[in-house]
C-alpha cells in the first residue's frame, strides 16, 4: 500500500493476533451491529452521490456482465471443488454458492485502499456488489438440490432480496442519489468523515471472528487451504478481464477484481442455511473467512493494483 501497511489493516491484524492467543477481546453484538450497519449506509450513500452526479451511462451493459461473472465464477468453483477436490456435490455446491457471491468488507477495505491511494472507481460499483450476491445463491442451490419443489425459495429470496446487507447497501444508494452531496452535509461527520475509524474497528472484530474459524482446516484437509488461498488470484484475474469488457477505469478494474476474489460470508452462509440444511457450513465458513478473506485484505489488494496496472495500462 502506498506510504507503507495502511492502520485499518493493522486493526485487522490485531484482531487475528488476539483471537489466535484467545485474549478477552471481543465487541458487544450491539456495537458490532451499529458500526457494519454505517459502513454499508455509507458505501451504497457515496455511491448514490456519485451515480446522481455523474448518471447511469452503459449500466445495462454493466450489470448483465457483472451477472454473468457471478454465474462463471460459481460454476467454475464447483467444478474445482466437486472434480479436484472430490468434495460431494452439496458441500461442493455450497462453498462454490460463498465463492461466486462476495464479501462487503472485503469490498469495503478495497474501497478505503483506493482512497487512500487517490484512485477513483465507478460510482455504480456498489450496485455491482448487490448484484454479484444473486446469481450465486441461486445456481449454489440449484447445483446442490436440483428443481426439487421442497426448496424454500420464497425463504431463500427473501433472505438474498431482503437480507441486512442488501436492504442497507440498496437503500443507502438510493438516498445518496436522491438527496446529494448536499442534502447528506448534515450527516456527513458520521457517514464519511469517520468511515476509515469505523472501517478500523469493524476489521478488528473480523479479525477476531476469523481465528475462531482456523481450526477448520485441521478437518478438511490441504486442498481447502489450496482452493482458499488460490482461487482469489484466478478469481481476480477474471474479474479484471470483465472490468476490460465493461470498460471500467483502473480503480474499478481493482474493486471489480477484489470483487470476485472475495467470498461471501453473510448472504451466502445464511441462504445455504435455509436451502441446502445438510451442507457443513464450517466447510464454507472456514475457507472464505478464515483465509480467503485476510489474504485478500493483507496481500491480495496490492497484489490486484499491479495486476490491472500490468494487464490495463491506462
Amino acid at each position: 500500500m502506498p506510504g507503507g501497511l495502511d492502520p485499518i489493516v493493522m486493526f485487522f491484524g490485531l484482531g487475528l493476533l488476539a483471537g489466535a492467543l484467545k485474549a478477552d477481546l471481543r465487541l458487544p453484538p450491539a456495537i458490532y451491529e451499529f458500526v457494519s450497519t454505517l459502513l454499508l449506509l455509507s458505501i451504497g450513500m457515496k455511491g448514490g452521490i456519485e451515480l446522481a452526479a455523474r448518471g447511469g451511462e452503459g449500466l445495462l451493459a454493466q450489470v448483465l456482465l457483472t451477472l454473468l461473472l457471478g454465474i462463471l465464477l460459481t460454476f467454475l468453483a464447483f467444478f474445482i471443488l466437486r472434480v479436484l477436490g472430490r468434495l460431494d456435490r452439496v458441500n461442493a455446491a455450497a462453498v462454490a454458492a460463498h465463492y461466486g457471491s462476495v464479501s462487503v468488507a472485503t469490498f469495503a477495505v478495497g474501497v478505503a485502499f483506493l482512497t487512500r491511494a487517490a484512485i477513483p472507481y465507478e460510482p455504480t460499483m456498489p450496485l455491482l456488489l448487490v448484484l454479484l450476491e444473486i446469481p450465486a445463491i441461486v445456481i449454489g442451490i440449484l447445483l446442490a438440490r436440483g428443481l426439487r419443489s421442497d426448496t424454500p425459495w420464497a425463504e431463500v429470496a427473501h433472505e438474498v432480496l431482503l437480507g441486512r446487507s442488501v436492504l442497507l447497501l440498496l437503500g443507502g444508494l438510493f438516498i445518496g442519489a436522491v438527496a446529494g452531496a448536499e442534502g447528506l452535509a448534515p450527516v456527513k461527520p458520521l457517514f464519511f468523515d469517520l468511515f476509515k475509524g469505523i472501517l478500523a474497528i469493524f476489521l478488528l472484530e473480523m479479525g477476531l471472528i476469523a481465528a475462531d474459524h482456523f481450526g477448520g482446516f485441521r478437518r478438511h484437509g490441504l486442498f481447502m487451504v489450496a482452493f482458499a488461498l488460490l482461487t482469489p488470484p484466478v478469481f481476480a484475474l477474471i474479474g479484471i478481464g470483465f472490468a476490460a469488457l465493461m470498460g471500467l477505469s483502473p480503480g474499478g478494474a481493482i474493486l471489480l477484481a477484489t470483487l470476485a476474489a472475495s467470498a461471501s460470508y453473510i448472504a451466502a452462509p445464511a441462504a445455504m442455511r435455509q436451502a441446502v440444511p445438510e451442507a457443513n457450513p464450517a466447510l464454507s465458513l472456514t475457507a472464505s473467512l478464515a483465509l480467503t478473506f485476510p489474504f485478500n485484505i493483507l496481500v491480495g489488494l496490492p497484489l490486484y493494483q499491479r495486476l490491472v496496472a500490468s494487464l490495463l495500462p491506462a
